[in-house]
């Protein structure tokens, strides 16, 4: 049975369950406390833990996720994968244990030809929480014997969050693959012979005092019970396909098949090259969803991931002996199958190929250079009679010139060296912390979000937002915080979190900043508001300051937004909108925007596009969105469900998370349809101006255009042709005449610092005879030390080999010349032969010469150059020089 029928028979079957049937949400989570969607429920959790109320009572659905945290194991075990998809039947507060395990016993054991999987029943186990008798006796219901139901603790058969709230016990049920796979007696003696394949959590309890995952209070039961399960596609794909692992599943395998092609290699012949295969199949499977969710490589985040998803995948192929490009003929294998799931893929791909292609490109070009600097640290290891690479210098190479560990590891065995992987290790755990801890404190101040979904869960409901309608408002004070901890009252000079029961405030959201503004209470109180964010859905927290009076929980409050930024800001959201749709018109439907900020009469608007965007191009975008602004086009909003607004038209961007309602921005009716939770002007030509200050690159295909909107566009004009007309006054020229004029200036003043520099340079060089002949012997070497003023680093070596050899060999020499160039002190030593046979060597010189400049330097034995940061210590410099010539000739340095 193939994988994608497999998740049909699935979707299906709930459906007629009386299931909502719901699309898989973006592998990237919204979730500040998570990078990726990491399991099916991920999407559900508001409605799981009643932090919102779930629009539907039963759902279903097939959710992509994404799990990278054992990315070195992939390929070494079959079991190991990055990239899965999780089957999920959700009730909030609907059915519960009867119906989860009827359910799932009538899928699995019906027969193919009646729709369902087609387990035999004879080779299904299940387990139990220990003391869950009512699950026991409901799978006895359905038929399984009492000797295949094995009841396990904690540890394997409860589910909780890790911190107060939902949870209860979960039954799992396991597949017998036979005795080859191991030993009898079900799940507690071989969980690799009976291979779980679904999971059935009851979240029946109210859990408090979570100290572990099996030690905490139950506080209660819930007095709305819900079911979440899980059903890992792949595996069971590989059972119904008759296969031992993920890997060789219908959606994998043609992967790992054209890598075999391309190398030359049998899978199944050599362990070493079957790892690699494996990995190429399931990085390029990743790579490809990850990119289908436009996500592009990067060097932090997502991006991040994507890269090192890629470089492996690479490197993987570059290891079974293939050199070429491997991308273009791997990433098509892989959306063959995978379209069939997920038809966007198809009609996405060569966006996505282009974004692959690139990036393995630049990969190929890092080898190259990473290559030569793991070859100089090698040396410099070496050479100083070491036997490890330190962990500093791995993730260097890691973070820096985009090496993976694995080729650092094999290289440096290669080199007969080994490596600080610990020390590596420590490093990388530490970055991580800093992205996440980055995240999540954007969100939450790096307040535990915990208590953000406790002072939701103690609200009567979620704030309700009013700021679609009104910029200001009553509203009643329903909690605050101060330092994560809720407070009766705050005093003035206090930072503050503040919760309304309602608000007109904009959280920060979808690229828009937040509102900012004012609470006054009728005591009297102010709070100036800074910031407001949702750190969990349906949860406004107003960030600011007590500035006159008291502030108290349960006080009465007038909300005022600050009108001019909400009006700013919402022209700078219009014009993002307006730039999307004619970046889109002019390098078409691919150049989607993969990210965007609006603030107050600024927007930056990034987007997906792998080939560079010429100036006409981004002129003409800035025309065109002139001339709609300038149209007068209306701009609306509805709500509507997702899939009417899909239907419509209307897009949904990368990085965002939408429910089953969704509003949708549209301007000029249909000619841009965009979902959105923004603010917005009435009509386009309220935007006012719009003017392109820069389009640039920000990485592999991906592209910035930053822009001034309405009197900020005007303004930065004004300052423009000001500029203009003082240029047309001081050159003596039209402004249409400008540029050829100010180029032929800067044309004849170039050519007029050549000349310049011609000169000195000959006068600089002049000086050799003179210098050579007044050279001055110091214990037997002749010494010659200049400060030759402003010269060039070139024409200060070529000085100082000329005057080394006007020298001659006839006794030891040293020649020592030091300039400026650049406003930098530059230093320049040489030796003669017979100087270096008696232990005056440059490279030696010229580091304590620099160290006295305030810089350092160094070279060979015969020639060597520094430089610093102070020119008033060139003779300083030179006299130190001189004297270290003694030291070394005396023995006493």
């Amino acid at each position: 049975m193939q994988t994608a029928e497999i998740r049909r028979r699935w979707l299906d079957f709930f459906e007629r369950k009386g299931h909502t049937v719901v699309p898989s949400a973006s592998l990237v989570s919204s979730d500040p406390s998570l990078m990726f969607t990491v399991a099916g429920m991920v999407p559900f959790i508001p409605y799981l833990t009643a932090q919102v109320p779930a629009p539907y009572r039963r759902a279903t659905s097939v959710q992509k996720c994404l799990r990278t945290l054992d990315i070195e194991e992939v390929g070494k075990t079959t079991r190991h994968g990055t990239f899965f998809q999780m089957n999920g039947n959700f009730s909030f507060g609907d059915y519960f244990k009867r119906e989860a395990i009827a359910f799932a016993w009538e899928l699995l054991t019906t027969p193919e030809a009646g729709g369902g999987l087609g387990f035999d029943p004879q080779r299904l186990w299940v387990t139990v929480y220990l003391d869950d008798d009512e699950a026991f006796a409901l799978w006895r219901e359905v038929g399984v014997p009492a000797e295949r139901i094995q009841r396990r603790g904690k540890a394997d058969n409860y589910w909780n969050t890790g911190q107060p709230g939902p949870g209860g016990p979960c039954s799992e049920i396991y597949f017998d693959r036979g005795p080859e796979y191991g030993a009898e007696g079900g799940p507690e003696a071989d969980e690799d012979r009976y291979l779980e394949i679904w999971n059935l959590v009851f979240m029946q309890y109210q859990l408090s005092a979570v100290r572990s995952k099996t030690d905490f209070d139950v506080e209660g039961e819930l007095p709305a019970k819900n079911i979440d399960t899980g059903m890992g596609l792949e595996r069971v794909a590989f059972l119904k396909q008759g296969v031992d692992n993920m890997y060789e599943i219908d959606e994998v395998r043609p992967v790992l098949d054209r890598a075999a092609q391309l190398s030359g290699k049998r899978y199944g012949a050599v362990h070493e090259d079957d790892v690699r295969m494996r990995v190429v199949a399931d990085h390029v499977r990743s790579a490809l969803m990850l990119i289908g969710d436009g996500v592009t490589p990067g060097n932090e985040g997502a991006g991040y991931v994507l890269r090192r998803l890629v470089r492996r995948a690479v490197r993987a192929m570059r290891l079974l002996g293939v050199e070429e490009p491997a991308l273009p003929h791997l990433l098509p294998a892989s959306m063959e199958v995978m379209s069939a799931s997920y038809p966007k893929l198809r009609s996405d791909f060569e966006r996505i190929s282009r974004v692959a292609h690139a990036e393995e490109e630049a990969f190929r070009r890092t080898l190259v250079s990473g290559t030569a600097i793991f070859e100089t640290a090698v040396t410099q290891v070496k050479a100083a009679g070491g036997s490890s690479l330190s962990g500093e210098r791995a993730f260097a190479l890691h973070d820096t010139y985009g090496f993976p560990i694995d080729l650092t590891l094999e290289m440096a065995a290669e080199a007969g060296l080994g490596v600080d992987e610990p020390g590596f290790r420590a490093l990388m755990a530490e970055q991580v912390g800093r992205a996440k801890a980055d995240a999540k404190a954007k969100k939450t101040g790096g307040v535990d979000l915990s208590i953000y979904r406790s002072t939701l869960e103690g609200l009567t409901g979620p704030v309700v937002f009013t700021g679609y309608e009104h910029a200001a408002g009553e509203a009643r004070v329903s909690v605050v915080l101060q330092g994560g901890v809720s407070t009766p009252s705050a005093p003035a000079g206090t930072d503050v979190e503040v919760v309304l029961d309602r608000t007109p405030f904009y959280a920060e959201g979808g690229g828009q900043l937040a509102d900012h503004g004012t609470l006054t209470t009728t005591s009297g109180a102010v709070v100036t508001v800074t910031d407001v964010q949702q750190p969990v859905r349906g949860l406004y927290v107003h960030k600011g300051t007590v500035t006159t009076g008291e502030l108290v929980a349960g006080d009465a409050v007038h909300a005022v937004v600050d009108a001019g930024r909400r009006r700013s800001i919402s022209r700078a959201h219009t014009a993002t909108h307006l730039v999307h749709q004619v970046v889109r018109e002019h390098l078409g439907d691919t150049a989607t925007q993969a990210g965007s900020q609006n603030a107050p009469g600024r927007m930056r608007f990034d987007y997906r596009s792998s080939s560079q965007v010429g100036g006409e191009v981004v002129r003409d975008i800035e025309a065109v969105v002139n001339e709609r602004i300038h149209d007068d086009l209306e701009v609306s909003a509805a709500v509507m469900d997702r899939e009417s607004a899909l239907n419509s038209g209307a897009m949904a961007l990368f990085g965002e998370k939408y429910g089953e309602r969704v509003r949708v921005v549209s301007i000029g009716e249909d000619w841009s349809k965009e979902f959105c939770g923004g603010t917005h002007t009435l009509t386009s030509q309220q935007v006012g101006l719009v003017s392109i200050v820069s389009e640039s690159s920000i990485g592999s295909g991906a592209r910035r255009i930053e822009a001034l909107v309405g009197t900020d566009a005007f303004d930065f004009l004004t300052r423009e042709h000001l500029l203009v007309n003082r240029l047309t006054e001081v050159v003596k020229a039209r402004p249409e005449e400008l540029p050829d004029r100010i180029g032929a200036l800067l044309t004849r003043l170039g050519d007029a610092e050549k000349e310049i520099a011609k000169l000195r340079a000959g006068q600089v060089l002049a000086l050799a005879p003179q210098l050579a002949a007044a050279a001055t012997d110091t214990f037997g070497v002749r010494v010659v030390t200049h400060d030759a003023g402003t010269a060039s680093a070139d024409d200060l070596r070529t000085l100082a080999l000329d005057v080394r050899s006007r020298l001659g060999e006839q006794g030891p020499s040293v020649v020592a010349v030091a300039g400026v160039a650049k406003d930098r002190p530059v230093v320049v030593v040489a030796t003669n032969a017979e100087a270096r046979r008696w232990g005056v060597k440059a490279g030696e010189l010229v580091r304590g010469a620099a160290q006295t400049l305030g810089g350092g330097g160094g070279g060979k034995d015969d020639v060597a150059q520094g430089g610093g940061q102070d020119p008033a210590k060139v003779g300083e410099a030179l006299a130190g020089l001189r004297d270290s010539v003694g030291r070394r000739v005396t023995g006493s340095a």
